[in-house]
Formats: C-alpha cells, structure tokens, sequence
C-alpha cells in the first residue's frame, strides 16, 4: 500500500520503467505516468497500482433479480459496488459514466477495507456482495479480498461481467466467486471487434472455466436492432450455449435503447425480444428471460416439463415461489435453482 494505492497483483516489469498488465487479454504495455485502456490501473515509478482498491464510487442493497440473476437465491436482496473503469469500450455501453470515469490519483476519498464492505453486508442482512455496475475485473483485487472474507463470513459472491479476463488471472480472481452474470454481446466476433472494442474468444475461454469451477452462470444478451439481432445472429448464440454450457443455463434477451456512441439506433420493440425469446426455447433453452422492457410472463419462470408457473415477478420483485425442495411441484421435475 502506498498512500492509499493498492499495487497490482497482474503485472511483468519491462524495460524503462513500463510494465505489462496481465488482468486483461489486452496486456497493455504501460509507460511511467500512464494508465491501462480501463482507465484505472496506474504505472508509478515501475509499479503497476488499482486505483479502485478501497474506493468504490457505488454502494447499494439491490434485489439479486437487477443483477440479473433469476435461479440465485431468487427474492433475496444483495450489497453491490462498483468502481471506475472498464477494459471494454462498447459504443452501446449503458454505464459509460462509470465505465469510462477516471481516478484522481491524488484525491482518491475515503478508503473503504474490505473489512468495512463485510460488516455492511452483515449489517443490511445482505446474502452477500456483488461485484457490478462497471466491470469488476478491473478492480480484481480488491474484488478478491473481499470474496475471502465474505466467504469465510458466509456470504454469497456475485460477479456481473463482461467475461474478458486473461486466461492467468481468471482462477485467482473467480476462487471465492459463487456466481456470474456474463455479457455475451455476440456470437460474431467481428461485431466484438467494430462495437465492443474487444476479442469474443477470451469470453468464451471465460464461460466454459467458470462452468469447469462450478460457478453458476446465467447470460445476458442485449439485443441491439439490425446489429445483432437476425435470426442467424441469435441462433448462433443460442447454438454456442447448448453445446458448449448446456440448456440449464438461463439467458436474459435485454432490450437496447439509444446511448454513448450509438444513439442512432432504435429501441429495441418488445416485438424483437419475443422473437428471440422463442427462437431460444424453441431451440431447447429451459429458461428464458427478457430485460429492460416491461413484461409479464416473460419474466417468470416456468417448469421446463409442464409448463407450471413456478416463481412470478414483478419487475425485480418475486411475488411468489412455488418451488418445492427443487422440484416443480406438479410434476416433480428438478428445477435448476440455486438456494
């Protein structure tokens, strides 16, 4: 620690002072002075730092339905952070406040121990703590430390993410990790390359080894009118889950609306995400949701076999959860919750 900056576990020294960052399948090359793409890991004086190590700039209790996560302790409520910075830059991004916000170095507030984050969550009867709102695998440390000790607490970990996570750091930053919410953006890696500013493969690489270390998974997939949207497009998506995941794995189809540097896009209609939606069931996906837009039975959750509605919400709220020990109490099937 020096003067309230946490040094990076991630990182090679190079030649005149510059280091390599190895959070990220970036591998920015950083000079003296500068930061990382993310805008928030700092080379000073040959030492790679986290500026956002004790210094989250968002703090709330949220239903662990906004997260969004339907089949992880549905009904429950959840402590979230979030810091500066991102390793991404999505020209839809919805949080480009935050994502692409900066530290002052200098002026960094008032520095929060993991301790602290704890004794909240403790204190609001939180079932754990999220790691969301910006990306969380640009406060990794910081994320880590504090999933030790939620874990040695009791307390649930929750990783919202966009899955881009170097292939050296995803088991160290995931350890404590019981279960993520992936951005897969697309199934295209060109459009990954023009709009996300980023490489597909690396978040795929990240989806199978969180399945691999037993981490459950659910995926959000924001459907951006004429951009990622065909029937190809989603097919393709839904292919890559089956085979790869498994048709437990439920997908939230989220509407887009106009924002950053695409807001000469339409909304997404309600219309596009029905579409999805069924192409996705139809295809074999037992559990599947639509975001963003208002909805009824699109966001409760049905027995796969019979068709019994099992956990009604409203917006992020749980009305009511007729599952039994895991089981659809009509027909006995197991339903794939986590509680």
């Amino acid at each position: 620690m020096k003067n309230n900056l946490f040094e990076s576990r991630f990182y090679k020294r190079e030649k005149d002072n510059s280091v390599e960052c190895t959070l990220c399948p970036r591998y920015c090359v950083i000079s003296d002075g500068k930061v990382g793409y993310c805008n928030v890991r700092k080379n000073i004086g040959g030492k790679l730092y986290s500026l956002p190590y004790g210094h989250p700039i968002a703090l709330n209790m949220d239903p662990i339905e906004k997260k969004p996560l339907y089949h992880f302790y549905p009904g429950t409520r959840i402590l979230s952070i979030g810091t500066y910075g991102c390793n991404l830059g999505c020209l839809f991004c919805q949080n480009y406040d935050i994502s692409r916000g900066k530290y002052n170095e200098f002026n960094l507030g008032t520095f929060i121990e993991p301790e602290e984050i704890i004794q909240a969550a403790l204190r609001y009867d939180s079932i754990g703590i999220a790691y969301t709102y910006n990306e969380p695998t640009v406060f990794a440390e910081y994320v880590i430390d504090i999933s030790n000790l939620a874990r040695s607490r009791g307390l649930k970990n929750v990783m919202v993410t966009n899955g881009y996570i170097s292939h050296e750091a995803i088991r160290e930053l995931y350890k404590f990790i019981d279960a993520a919410n992936v951005d897969l953006k697309s199934i295209d890696t060109e459009f990954y390359r023009k709009y996300v500013k980023g490489e597909l493969e690396p978040v795929l690489y990240t989806l199978k080894s969180l399945k691999d270390m037993g981490v459950w998974i659910e995926i959000t997939n924001l459907i951006i009118p004429g951009l990622n949207d065909s029937d190809d497009n989603i097919a393709g998506l839904v292919s890559w889950i089956l085979d790869n995941l498994g048709d437990y794995i439920p997908l939230h189809f989220s509407a887009f609306h106009p924002t950053y540097k695409m807001t000469n896009r339409p909304r997404t209609s309600k219309d596009n995400l029905d579409r999805a939606r069924d192409i996705a069931l139809k295809m074999g996906v037992k559990y599947v949701y639509e975001g963003n837009v208002l909805t009824t039975a699109e966001g409760n959750t049905y027995c796969p076999n019979c068709g019994e509605l099992l956990i009604e919400r409203s917006y992020f709220d749980v009305i009511r959860n007729k599952i039994k020990g895991g089981l659809c109490p009509e027909c006995g099937e197991k339903i794939d919750v986590i509680y």
